[in-house]
């Protein structure tokens, strides 16, 4: 039972370490793309 229980702490402890590399190290920039659009102003 000892067993499975260090298992599923090493399991565990893999996973938060693997979402933190991930946040510091992962491509995490939002793609930027310029967008013009006419605007008509309807100043009577």
């Amino acid at each position: 039972m000892g067993r499975l229980f260090k298992l599923l702490f090493i399991l565990i402890l893999l996973g938060i370490l693997g979402i933190i590399g991930y946040a510091y190290f992962g491509d995490l920039s939002p793609s930027r793309i310029e967008v013009n659009q006419p605007v008509e102003l309807d100043a009577n």
